[in-house]
């Protein structure tokens, strides 16, 4: 686990800094990918899963 987590903190930075750089190159697009997938498989999925099913549910329950 320590590891993964070290590698998911690392690729998050990376992407971070591709994003505030303005420019994101496929091989920036590749490092999200691998940021995404090893979120996935992190003990914080399910806690990011339930972060945007609340959002969504916020966001669904708005009437205009």
């Amino acid at each position: 686990m320590v590891i993964s987590l070290s590698v998911v903190v690392l690729l998050l930075v990376l992407a971070w800094i591709f994003v505030r750089g303005g420019g994101l190159k496929l091989s920036h697009a590749l490092v999200c990918v691998a940021l995404g997938f090893y979120l996935a498989s992190s003990s914080l999925a399910a806690t990011i899963h339930n972060g945007f099913s609340a959002t969504a549910g916020m966001v669904g329950g708005f009437k205009p």
